[in-house]
Parts: C-alpha cells; sequence; structure tokens
C-alpha cells in the first residue's frame, strides 16, 4: 500500500519539470492525478462484482503487477497521452487495492487485532505520503522525473515478491445479505457524511497538487528548499496520525468539525503569508498534521454508523474520496491557470468550510442513528 501511495502523489513533487518536458501546462499536468483518480473510482464501484469468483490472493498480485506496468509506463513516456494512460493504469491498482483494504485486513488477522492493524496501514500511508513527495522533487534534480518515477518500478517488484511468499489463499466469500456500495447511501447520514468526506478531500487536493508551482513562484523556494518543506509537511502528518486516534476517542464529532475549518484557514494563511518562506513553511506543517490524520478520524465515523456494511461502505467511500481527489485537482488546475493561486487557495478553502458544515450535519445524524439502533435493542 506504501508503494501505492507513493506512485499516487508522485507527481506533486515533480509537476513542473514533467510540464516543461512534455510541452504542457502546469494545470494540464496536474492532470496527471485526476486521471489516476477516474479511474479509481470507476474500479472500487465495480471491483466486487466483477471480481467475485477469483482469489483474493491472485487478484492482489495482479493488482501490483499493474502498478510495475504504470510505473514503466510513466517513466518511458514519450508523450503526454502516453503519461495519462501510465496513471490510468496506476488508477486501476489504486481503486482496487483500497477497495479491498479492510476487507484483507479482517481475513488475515484475528478480529480483536484488526483495528490495530488498520492503524498500521494508515501509517504506512502517512510515512509513503512524507517521503514519496520529497524525495521525488529531491532525486528529480539529479536524474529527472522520469528516474524519479522508475525507482517506484524496483519497489513494486520488492512488493510483488513480498506478497507473493506471504499472502494465503483467500477464496471469495459470497454473502447473499450484504449491502450494495451505493445500497448503504438510503441511508440519510450516510449520504451527509459522504458528501462531507468528498468536500474533504476536494479541498485538500485543489491545494496540495499545485504546491510546488506556489511555492516557486510565490515563495520563491529553491528545489531544495521546497524538498524540506514537504518533508517537514509529512513529518507533521506522521505527528498527526499518530495523535489522532486519542483526539476521536475523546470526540469524534469534534474532530470531523474542527480539522477541516483549520485546515481553511491554513488555505486563506497562505495567499497573504506565502511570500514569506518561515511563515508558509509553518502553515504548511499545520496543514500536513491536521490533514494527513483526518481521514482516520472517517474511516472511525465509518465503523460506528454502518457497522454491519462496513465493507459495502468502504467501498463506496473508497470512490466518493478518488472522485473528491479528481474534482480538487482538476477544478484547482483550472483556476490557478486562469487565476494564480490565490484563487485556488481561496476555493479550497471555501469547500473546506462546507465539508465542516455537513461533518457537523453528518455527526449528528450518526449519533441520532446509533441511539435509535440502541433503544430498538432494548
Amino acid at each position: 500500500m506504501s508503494t501505492l501511495i507513493a506512485s499516487e502523489f508522485m507527481p506533486v513533487s515533480i509537476l513542473t519539470p514533467i510540464a516543461v518536458d512534455l510541452r504542457v501546462t502546469e494545470g494540464a499536468a496536474g492532470q496527471a492525478i485526476s486521471v489516476s483518480g477516474i479511474f479509481a473510482v470507476l474500479t472500487s464501484l465495480t471491483i466486487a462484482s466483477l471480481t467475485a469468483n477469483i482469489d483474493r490472493r491472485g487478484l492482489l498480485l495482479g493488482l501490483t503487477v499493474l502498478m510495475l506496468v504504470s510505473g514503466l509506463t510513466v517513466a518511458f513516456a514519450p508523450s503526454y497521452l502516453m503519461l495519462m494512460a501510465g496513471r490510468a493504469l496506476l488508477g486501476i491498482a489504486i481503486g482496487g487495492f483500497w477497495s479491498m483494504s479492510t476487507a484483507t485486513v479482517m481475513r488475515l488477522v484475528p478480529t480483536d487485532q484488526v483495528p490495530k492493524a488498520l492503524a498500521l496501514l494508515n501509517g504506512g500511508n502517512a510515512l509513503a505520503t512524507t517521503i514519496a513527495a520529497p524525495l521525488g522533487s529531491f532525486l528529480g534534480q539529479f536524474i529527472g522525473w522520469r528516474g524519479a518515477f522508475f525507482i517506484l518500478v524496483p519497489l513494486a517488484i520488492a512488493t510483488f515478491a513480498w506478497q507473493w511468499t506471504t499472502l494465503p489463499s483467500m477464496p471469495p466469500r459470497r454473502e447473499s445479505n450484504a449491502s450494495s456500495s451505493l445500497g448503504v447511501l438510503r441511508r440519510p447520514e450516510v449520504r451527509v457524511g459522504m458528501a462531507a468526506v468528498g468536500l474533504l478531500f476536494m479541498g485538500q487536493f485543489a491545494l496540495f497538487t499545485y504546491l510546488r508551482p506556489f511555492l516557486e513562484q510565490v515563495t520563491g523556494v529553491s528545489v531544495s528548499l521546497f524538498s524540506a518543506m514537504l518533508l517537514g509537511m509529512g513529518a507533521a502528518g506522521l505527528a498527526g496520525t499518530w495523535l489522532i486516534g486519542r483526539v476521536v476517542a475523546w470526540n469524534l464529532s469534534v474532530t470531523l468539525i474542527a480539522a477541516p475549518v483549520v485546515m481553511a484557514g491554513i488555505a486563506l494563511a497562505l495567499i497573504p503569508l506565502g511570500s514569506i518562506p518561515l511563515a508558509t513553511a509553518l502553515l504548511l506543517g499545520a496543514w500536513g498534521f491536521v490533514g494527513t490524520a483526518l481521514p482516520v478520524a472517517w474511516w472511525t465515523w465509518l465503523s460506528r454508523t454502518l457497522p454491519e456494511d462496513a465493507e459495502a461502505a468502504g467501498g463506496l467511500m473508497v470512490a466518493v474520496v478518488q472522485l473528491a481527489i479528481t474534482l480538487g485537482a482538476a477544478g484547482g488546475g483550472l483556476l490557478f491557470d486562469a487565476f494564480g493561486p490565490g484563487a485556488t487557495f481561496l476555493a479550497a478553502a471555501l469547500v473546506l468550510i462546507a465539508s465542516a458544515l455537513l461533518g457537523y450535519a453528518g455527526s449528528r445524524a450518526s449519533d441520532r442513528s446509533s441511539r435509535k439502533d440502541h433503544s430498538h435493542a432494548h
């Protein structure tokens, strides 16, 4: 999973050299993240039904091969179209892995170890996010953006070898009473919650995707300083991921509301303070601290709101998140090219505030639903 996350977000740190080499705008280069998101959405909504009779071990190994082929395609892409084709293959791997991650963990470890295993999975994702962007921009200086992408190929080979030796056979399960991914949307608290998750990721990636051109054009930092800023951001994200379990246990509703408000405040503050390197670095550290950890809170909300339908709802949440990343990266790119970073960051802030408002409504609806279920149980 860490290799997959590193592959997904590698373009963020090397957007400028990709754009220069392939003779496209930075906004167009940013669509390399959008296209993987589109294919991840389509895959996450259809993979369960399309692969109903396939052993999960073989399916996971196949998705890893797809990630490997994607890395080679992007690294040697002669044109923008070929780059996008390689990113589309990665999107299929992302949608497949994410949709099956919780269900696979539940089959590999005892029930009482599932929360710890899921936390470990999220920790691996945070670590990959921490390392991928700064390492990509740092290596890109010396071996070019293609070399930075090619480094993911041996990682994918190592991942395949590890899965081949450790994964047991996992025949598909047939659960006749399970809800479909779209079926869980019949519950109003789920519709509100999913909309809040979507707006959160849309706002987050409208800003995050265009950090490199912002830091180069507005803050005026060198590639080395940019790499250091991203590393600081990622390290803050790791700290936030470690801490969020305690905050969620204290009050989940407050977390879902306060965190996007804080992120919106950071996005707005970057507009006037973006030309000051120290202030920008501190703001990005705060952004990483809150933003990297926040998905853990929403997965917790999912497990509490839909304990019986967690797998179906998990597939739906993957689709919502990937669609939101796609729309955020695409919309942010259009605004960035047309009006500059200020417009992009303002739009991100407004979307994040909308997420906080829906998070408040969703958590209240979820609380009412759980109280109703509790009273029926008695």
